[in-house]
């Protein structure tokens, strides 16, 4: 008993640090999603838009491969063994999606989940993961992209997916993927990529601030339906240090790989969200052991 207790105070002390680390990082990058949709109105209305950022030094270039991913990196964040989710399950899962009370969001006449992060960022180089393997469960990606976070933040060149361009398909769900810049610089700022819509921008600005979360304006972002909130990451990019998207893909099945334990455990209680936006469909998902008890996590950060 005191050995359980032990981990979970040392697991408690690992998410303290990774939130405090997370705050640091991302206090500095809290406006860019503003900076982002100021930009697009400029383009817009001027036509041109010059970027100054004071200061020298040259920029560093994003190592790995960008592009589509491969079919087999697909398959594989929908092709997860039943028993590694069980197995995993969600008990050493330390940060969740938090329950609020705001209007239902929707598209398309179904629950819509929005995600907005930037490919630099490498938190949400690590979320999209469990956020990843948590949608495939319900539906399917297509044109789902490779990406890594920058070279010059913490946790440099983390492997990811991207959601920039990407598609996705579900009869239960509506699902907004949003990358609000590159992971390269020009003249020291990151390079736009996808522009929020007026709606989503307003939906950011409004629940991605306290009491809704604890960090207020940190990325990423994911928004579950009106119902569920989440911001920064679950666990540490550290994880993912050296491995290649295929590589963390094939070790998802591994109950036992680190990775496993944190994306899988991770995408348990999304899953757990997302059937409550869905009236637990598909039963072959919702009404497994580890979704039902990782609904408990829930509410809890």
């Amino acid at each position: 008993m005191s050995r359980r207790v032990e981990q979970k105070a040392q697991a408690r002390e690992r998410v303290a640090a990774l939130r405090a680390q997370q705050q640091r990082a991302e206090r500095r990058k809290r406006l860019l999603i503003a900076v982002g949709a100021v930009v697009a109105v400029v383009v817009v209305i001027g036509g041109l838009v010059l970027i100054k950022v004071a200061g020298g030094g040259s920029d560093k270039t994003a190592t790995g491969p960008s592009g589509t991913a491969d079919a087999q990196i697909v398959t594989a964040l929908s092709s997860i063994p039943a028993e590694t989710f069980a197995k995993v399950g969600s008990d050493d899962v330390q940060a969740a999606p938090s329950a609020i009370t705001a209007p239902a969001l929707t598209a398309d006449g179904k629950p819509k989940v929005l995600y907005i992060g930037a490919e630099f960022c490498p938190y949400c180089a690590a979320e999209r993961w469990p956020v990843s393997v948590a949608l495939a469960r319900f539906g399917t990606f297509t044109n789902l992209g490779t990406t890594h976070s920058a070279a010059d933040d913490v946790f440099p060149n983390t492997p990811t997916l991207s959601y920039h361009g990407a598609k996705y398909t579900s009869q239960y769900l509506s699902f907004t993927g949003l990358e609000t810049t590159t992971n390269e610089k020009v003249n020291g700022q990151y390079k736009p990529l996808d522009t929020p819509s007026a709606e989503d921008q307003k939906i950011f600005e409004t629940y991605n601030a306290p009491p809704y979360v604890k960090s207020g304006g940190s990325i990423p972002f994911v928004d579950l339906g009106g119902k569920f909130v989440g911001s920064g990451a679950t666990y540490s990019p550290e994880i993912l240090a050296g491995k290649t998207q295929a590589e963390i893909a094939e070790a998802l099945k591994d109950p036992s790989n680190p990775i496993a334990k944190a994306v899988d455990g991770s995408a348990n209680v999304y899953t757990a969200a997302l059937c409550q936006l869905t009236n637990n469909q598909p039963a072959n998902v919702c009404t497994t052991d580890p979704v039902k008890a990782a609904a408990t996590k829930l509410g809890k950060s």
